[in-house]
């Protein structure tokens, strides 16, 4: 499915990252992803922070030059969009903390909030370099998800990394799975906790992707495509291979350090 939308809300959420907000009907679920086509420039993945229907909307941080020239297309522009790809979230469990890193945070959002609704107590260990930097802070407090931050300058709750929280919420009760979206390194250090505690653990990976169908071999981890395998894995898979929050594959494939 591949359709030109327009832009119909653009919304600054922190210094480096913008929402888009546009009509696109085709089902999605919380942990898919679509690939952006953006005029002039090239076609990105970015996974769903909005989900509802009709309805969708992307978060964008500004990284490469592609994200960076996205964040500067307004409202009423046109963008193509095809999708979704990949799997979701499971929203079986009924005690579920989400742990989030930067813009990783706007993956975890939509299904946060759907298992609210759907009965489950949710909580939320969200990280960021500075206060300003938070994302979705709000927004899952008012979806009625409880929610603790970290910083690494203590602008705003726990000075340092959001893993020092997630590893103290695990130690305090008990939950039924573990979420997480983020730097990998924060990734692998979440999900080595939630193993330690005995917590099932999923975590959506980002790596390069260029076709979204398991054609390219771009995004590549160990023996799986992250488009078509995920990009929602058990942890334990992710724990299991050497690559994950270790090295990367550049835009040529090839592999370098994290």
């Amino acid at each position: 499915m591949h359709r030109i939308v327009e832009i119909e809300d653009r919304v600054l959420e922190t210094p480096s990252t913008v929402t888009w907000r546009f009509p696109y009907s085709v089902p999605c679920a919380p942990g898919q992803f679509v690939m952006v086509w953006i005029p002039g420039d090239d076609e990105i993945p970015m996974s769903l922070s909005y989900t509802d229907e009709p309805s969708k909307g992307v978060t964008i941080k500004a990284m490469g030059s592609a994200s960076r020239h996205a964040q500067s297309i307004s409202t009423g522009s046109s963008i193509g969009i095809r999708g979704p790809y990949g799997n979701r979230f499971d929203l079986a469990p009924r005690r579920i903390l989400a742990v989030g890193g930067g813009s990783g945070t706007a993956v975890l959002a939509p299904a946060a909030e759907l298992a609210v609704r759907s009965g489950a107590r949710v909580t939320c260990a969200l990280g960021a370099t500075t206060e300003t930097e938070l994302l979705f802070a709000t927004r899952l407090a008012a979806s009625g998800a409880r929610v603790e931050v970290a910083t690494d300058d203590g602008s705003a709750g726990t000075r340092g990394f959001v893993t020092v929280v997630a590893d103290r919420l695990l130690r305090e009760q008990p939950f039924d799975a573990v979420w997480t979206c983020g730097p990998e390194v924060m990734m692998r250090k979440v999900a080595e906790s939630a193993r330690s505690h005995g917590t099932v653990g999923y975590g959506s990976v980002e790596r390069h992707m260029k076709c979204a169908i398991g054609m390219c071999d771009a995004c590549a981890l160990g023996p799986y495509h992250v488009c078509v395998d995920g990009p929602v894995f058990r942890t334990e898979i992710l724990l299991s291979l050497e690559e994950f929050g270790r090295t990367k594959r550049d835009p040529s494939g090839r592999r370098v350090p994290l």
